[in-house]
């Protein structure tokens, strides 16, 4: 597959994802650009044993967290509803102490949540494949996805209260 396909097939989806990493059209669209330059320069090492769209968004994310870090922004990610003290994971996984913490607890987490969280947030694997790996169906491992992630919030939250 030549580059110029890639970018047909891929463009609006890279797009989208970094739509909904940044919640800003003008950004998502200047670091969509980037994200094509740098896999054009990269292409050469992509080995095909990954999928593109997979590997496309890695670039993505990357270049997203880069991006705020050079302009100094705090990346803040969706606040979960039931919250009542706004304790943001993405925020905790940037600070070592606390990513340290959060990798404590999701060792001792009970199966499946600990593997469908680990597969999901490091592994990034989407919700269909992580339903396929348990032979489960793709809503199954975003509930139990979403469960694990309740379960750590509230850790991260007790964590807090008890330094306060």
């Amino acid at each position: 597959m030549d580059f110029e396909e890639i970018y047909k097939l891929y463009f609006q989806k890279v797009y989208l994802y970094l739509i909904s990493l940044s919640r800003n059209e003008k950004i998502a669209e200047e670091l969509t650009q980037e994200v094509f330059f740098k896999s054009l320069k990269a292409i050469n090492n992509f080995d095909g044993s990954k999928d593109i769209q997979a590997w496309l968004f890695t670039i993505a994310k990357n270049t997203y967290f880069t991006h705020y870090k050079k302009s100094k922004r705090q990346i803040v990610s969706e606040e979960v509803e039931e919250s009542n003290t706004g304790v943001y994971l993405v925020q905790h996984l940037m600070n070592e102490e606390n990513a340290f913490a959060v990798h404590q607890f999701l060792h001792s987490m009970e199966e499946p949540y600990k593997e469908v969280f680990s597969l999901r947030v490091f592994g990034e694997l989407s919700f269909e494949k992580i339903g396929q790996l348990f032979g489960k169906s793709s809503g199954w491992a975003r509930v139990t996805f979403f469960r694990a992630r309740k379960k750590i919030i509230v850790h991260m939250e007790e964590m807090n209260y008890e330094r306060d």
